[in-house]
């Protein structure tokens, strides 16, 4: 029975590991047992520039070919005229408009820290990144995001206000476009409203198109755990779906048909932006790979005929910021559905919710894990406990089981006869101990990616030495510590009757915490108190049965 129990932990532990392999390849990264065949290298395009001639068809329905590129618009981007990087400042964003285009070309979170101290860049048009908000109207040779702007005047800073505004204008063929972004105080939604008057001499049919365009460069992460990257849509017919860079590259990536619901976005790790159109508006998706290594994911909105000096107006929203599931949750349906929980995501969310009261009361992010452990520990502590007291009698009853092998060795099915008897005599199940184990570890597993998905641990102290629980800790004592409470553990439980298979328990402890020193200090706290608490439990148990006196001897 003792070989069928380690088989059985075997192939659990096989089973976890290809699940987060799994999970691994459907966040668009490489597996780590069956490498991504090489592809045929091509030139990239520079990071923080955008090719010429990106502007989207004028039908979105149109299956995109992965790599195609829409018609050229008017003008190389080195013929695009001189613009002006105007800058709007409120208390939580700070962003960067383009004139040429009037596209949001680098966006600040102000409350959210990078490693060394300064705003988070989510939007960015630099050497290492790019990533864009456009915005224009197809149909003609209308106004769009390689078109020069106009910007109003007026301030440029939230001041003592509620909100600030500004609006860009371009006339191009026969169509006059005004976008207008307004920010509001405490909010990383910005209104914008696209005001088209046609100024020539016939009717018009332009498009609005909305997209948020950036390059496939993966975020910086452990390469012991990933979360998504990539182009997210959402409607209220088929739901949320992420589309990974690799299915666009393939020409697989699907996106719904023409709706009046819906928005797109843009996901990484924490933080995601999105676009959401006006209620009821009809409008259609489009995703696509621009040009090597760049990628857009768009909104198209007819506006309908427009005759000559008549004028059509239609309002959106685009998100920028982090993945706060409350804040999220209020902007618009399914936007909270950007925060990766992983594939336990009915255990994961109201395990958060509930991490979320806790630090209501306590104010403090570590102090909230250890609580919310303890209380999982609390309503588990029944089938732990059975767990425990069927691994203690295991132990216990190792003397004999020791001298039942030595007795039969040279007869499997005699040893195994009187194993069962044994069993049957002192009322032990040898599977008793990994049963209620294995009903416990969704759970905990869902607790896992709820804290990994968090950005409310982005820079939240514990104590002392932790000041930061979304990074690894920086002296390596919560991984040791949890080196030193495996290997406890191990000496708790039955000594494996196999020499190989108690070597691999002695190691495990050792590859855990080479493995931990590269995660997140809040997910390593929440592995350290949970073994501590099982240890505690383990303890007690092993106590009240009296383990530690010696075992009878074998019949």
């Amino acid at each position: 029975m003792d070989i069928k129990r380690t088989i059985l932990w075997v192939i659990f532990s096989l089973a976890v590991v290809l699940l987060f392999d799994n999970w691994q390849r459907a966040n668009g990264h490489q597996s780590m047992f069956f490498p991504t065949p090489q592809t045929a290298t091509t030139t990239a395009a520079a990071p923080g520039s955008t090719p010429a001639g990106d502007v989207p068809s004028s039908s979105a329905s149109t299956p995109a070919v992965a790599g195609a590129q829409a018609a050229p618009a008017t003008g190389a981007a080195s013929q695009a005229p001189a613009s002006e990087k105007i800058v709007i400042s409120t208390d939580l964003l700070r962003a960067t408009i383009d004139t040429n285009g009037a596209s949001v070309t680098k966006l600040e979170l102000l409350n959210q820290k990078d490693h060394d101290g300064n705003p988070m860049v989510l939007f960015d048009r630099s050497v290492e990144r790019t990533y864009l908000a456009r915005s224009g109207i197809i149909g003609g040779d209308f106004p769009n995001h390689t078109t020069a702007f106009t910007a109003s005047s007026g301030p440029r800073d939230l001041g003592t206000g509620n909100d600030v505004s500004i609006t860009l204008t371009a006339d191009k063929g026969g169509a006059k476009l005004a976008k207008t972004y307004v920010f509001k105080r405490g909010s990383y939604v910005i209104d914008t409203r696209f005001d088209v008057t046609n100024d020539g001499t016939a009717p018009i049919n332009p498009t609005l198109y909305m997209e948020l365009a950036r390059d496939g460069g993966a975020i910086e992460q452990s390469r012991f755990y990933s979360t998504f990257t990539g182009p997210a849509v959402y409607t209220d017919g088929d739901k949320f779906h992420k589309i990974t860079f690799a299915d666009i590259d393939k020409g697989k990536a699907h996106v719904p048909a023409a709706t009046d619901s819906g928005w797109v976005a843009m996901v990484q790790h924490y933080f995601a932006s999105a676009w959401i159109p006006a209620d009821n508006a009809r409008r259609e998706y489009y995703v696509n790979r621009v040009d090597t290594n760049f990628y857009r994911i768009g909104i198209q909105e007819p506006l309908g005929t427009v005759a000559p000096g008549a004028s059509v107006s239609t309002t959106a929203r685009l998100f920028a910021g982090p993945q706060q599931a409350r804040m999220l949750e209020a902007i618009t349906p399914g936007l909270d559905l950007v925060k990766d929980y992983g594939w336990l995501t009915i255990v994961a969310k109201p395990l958060f919710w509930l991490l979320e009261k806790i630090h209501a009361l306590l104010g403090n992010w570590g102090w909230s894990i250890v609580a919310l452990t303890v209380l999982i520990k609390l309503v588990f502590f029944p089938l732990s406990a059975t767990s425990y007291r069927s691994m203690a009698k295991m132990k216990d009853l190792q003397p004999r089981m020791t001298a039942i092998r030595e007795r039969h060795k040279g007869d499997p099915q005699k040893m195994n006869q009187e194993m069962m008897t044994l069993y049957r005599t002192e009322k032990v199940n040898p599977l008793g101990g990994c049963l209620p184990i294995v009903i416990q570890i969704p759970v905990f597993m869902a607790l896992y990616w709820a804290l990994l998905s968090s950005v409310e641990m982005r820079g939240a102290p514990w104590i002392g030495w932790v000041h930061d629980l979304s990074t690894p800790d920086p002296f390596y004592i919560l991984p040791v510590l949890m080196a030193v409470s495996m290997f406890v553990q191990t000496k708790l439980n039955p000594t494996p009757p196999d020499p190989v298979q108690a070597k691999v328990m002695m190691f495990m402890p050792i590859a855990f915490s080479v493995m931990f020193f590269f995660f997140p200090a809040g997910l390593v706290l929440y592995w350290v108190v949970n073994n501590c608490l099982s240890i505690a439990q383990q303890w007690s148990i092993n106590r009240m049965l009296g383990t530690n006196k010696k075992a009878a001897p074998a019949k």
